[in-house]
This record gives C-alpha cells, structure tokens and sequence, in this order.
C-alpha cells in the first residue's frame, strides 16, 4: 500500500530526448548516431541498425541537420537544453525545500546517469521519473526507463521509484496548451493543424496485443485496449485541446511529422494534410505541436520553416507555429500538479 511519509525528500528527474552539444557538425554527428541506433527508436536486429545508421543515415544527414541546428541555436544554446534548464529552475521553485529537481537527456549532456546522481547525492527518499514527453512511446518514454533502469541497478540501495507513464489528457497540460493559442485569433486562420512526430507504423503494430491495431479507425476514444497506444493518445490530445478551445471537428486535423526512410509511418502525413488544405482552399494555417512541450529544432525549424515554405508553394499565404509550453506558468503548475499525485513525500 502507498503512503504519505512526513519529513522525507522527494526527487525529480525531468528528462527529455537530447540535444548535440554545438551546431558543429561532428558534435550534431556524435549525437545522431547515439540516438539513431537506440535500439527503441530504430527497432531493427543490431546490425541492419548499425549499417543503416552509420553507413547510410548519418554520413548522409548529419552536415544538413548541423546546419538546421545552426539556424536554432540561442544565445543559451540549444534551445531544448535551454528551455530544459528554465523549467528545472522554476519546477524547483514551486516544489519548494522538499524537493530536488534535475534534468537529464537520453542522448548527450547533461546525461541520465548525472541526473540520477545528483538526485542520489542529495540522499532523496523518492526519484519520481518525468519523460517530457505527453504521448507514451517506446521509443521515446521507454527508452528513457530502460536507461534509467540500466544505471540503478549498479546501486547498492535505491529510493523508491516512480515512473510516470504519459500525461496526454492531464487538465493542466491541457490548459497550458490552449493558453498559448489563446494569444492568437483563432477564428482568422482557416484550419488549426495538430503535427505529432510519427513513428513507424510497425512500432505501433508491435506495441499492440488485439491484433487491430491500425486496421480499423479506434483512435477515436481512449479504451482499456488502446491505452497505451501513442497515436490514440495523441488523437486525445488533439480532441482534449480543440474542446477546451470550442473547435469543431471540421475545424482541425491531425497529421504526423518527421517521417524517416521508405517504411510506412503514422498517417496522415502532414504533407498530406498541408496539400489537403492548400487544395481547399486555405490560406492560414495555425499549427500546434502537442507532442513536444517546448521549441526545438522540429519545431522551430521544421514547422516553422518547413511547413510555411511547403504551404506558400502550394499556394497557401501564411502558416503560424502555436509557441511551445517552454517556461509557462500553467506548465509549470501542471508538472507540479503531476509530481505532488504521484509522490510519496508529504509537503508540510
């Protein structure tokens, strides 16, 4: 049974995917083929990944993508890292003296591991795990837990721990979602687009036990069957944001991003959709991008640039990023809200 305990300090590991320590190509190198051959995030046999990673993806990519990181980078660096550390400093500001927050990425500095060993360092009773990531994936959430299992299962004692699966419908996600829209005019653009990054469609298959997965539409609510299915998730999301924001179902669609090689991915591919609207007859788009709580290079860059450039070829005039969470004070109070549910430490 769980149980409040008074006097104890709780840690939170927040952790998100990673970032290239520059916009230098062999640093934006180092990090590709980290990430890429994560077993979870390409999921074929070790050395198929291995070819295709280091003998094709990389090699082919990498000067491009330093290049995209280039034109993201801040004055405080890359900004995953940099909005990373704001929400860490603010989140341990709202925690207060009870808590120690760090940040850790799955690929590249700061690491899981150092993550953990501030916590650790800091004697804490609990490590609460927060992959900042809404939807649940396996490669995105469960290759974080893998890592984190890896490393502390070489200490002698631990804390207890506790993962957080997903948080795509959580009220106060949802909230600070529809905030940032709300500093647009909604009712002047044509259609409200939600970009989720794709994955796979083989990952999806693989991660379902009925067998229907992908063969029929059950995306449409969430069920006991269904529940751990990314793209279901972020089906809700979409369905969560445009109810809080009164939007009917021809006002929105959704569509998948950042597809990778030849293998079927989620659909629709935004794309698709982009040309879709083009082809009714929209000319301003506003997009959100539900999958990622703050800016980074596939946003900033991929939809901003990307998809705008995309769209006013198609004939479309004006495509509009919904700025990411990021700092905001609503998701802020939103993470503190899912830190204080799922701790075992009592605040007095």
């Amino acid at each position: 049974m769980s149980r409040k305990i008074e006097g104890m300090k709780r840690g939170v590991l927040l952790v998100n995917l990673g970032t290239p320590k520059s916009y230098q190509p062999k640093d934006v190198y180092r990090y590709l083929i980290e990430f890429l051959t994560d077993k979870r995030v390409i999921d074929l046999t070790w050395w198929r990944r291995q070819i295709l990673v280091r003998g094709l993806i990389v090699p082919f990519r990498y000067k491009q993508s330093a290049e995209q990181y280039r034109k993201v980078w801040t004055e405080g660096g890359s900004p995953l890292l940099f909005h990373g550390r704001k929400v860490q400093q603010e989140l341990q500001k709202v925690l207060g003296k009870d808590s120690v927050v760090s940040l850790g990425m799955r690929y590249q500095q700061p690491s899981i591991t150092e993550g953990l060993e501030e916590l650790r360092g800091q004697n804490v009773d609990e490590i609460i795990i927060l992959p900042l990531f809404p939807q649940y994936a396996s490669a995105t959430t469960g290759s974080v837990y893998e890592e984190v299992m890896k490393q502390v299962q070489q200490w002698e004692t631990f804390p207890k721990l506790v993962f957080i699966n997903d948080f795509y419908d959580h009220p106060g996600v949802i909230q600070a979602f529809c905030a940032r829209a709300r500093q647009y005019t909604l009712s002047s653009y044509d259609r409200i687009i939600f970009s989720f990054h794709g994955l796979p469609e083989r990952q999806i298959r693989k991660a379902d036990r009925t067998g229907e997965c992908l063969t029929k539409d059950c995306c449409k609510q969430i069920c006991q069957t269904n529940q751990f299915c990314y793209k279901a998730q972020c089906h809700a999301t979409a369905r969560s944001i445009a109810t809080e924001l009164n939007l009917s179902v021809d006002q929105y669609r959704v569509c998948f991003q950042s597809r990778l090689g030849k293998a079927p991915w989620l659909q629709p591919y935004a794309s698709d959709v982009l040309h879709d609207c083009a082809k009714a007859g929209d000319k301003r788009l506003l997009v959100f991008s539900p999958s990622f709580v703050c800016d980074c290079l596939e946003t900033i860059y991929e939809i901003s640039t990307e998809y705008q450039r995309e769209f006013q070829e198609m004939g479309g005039e004006e495509l509009k990023l919904v700025e990411g969470l990021n700092d905001h004070p609503l998701w802020i109070n939103a993470l503190k809200e899912l830190v204080l549910q799922n701790s075992l430490v009592k605040n007095v």
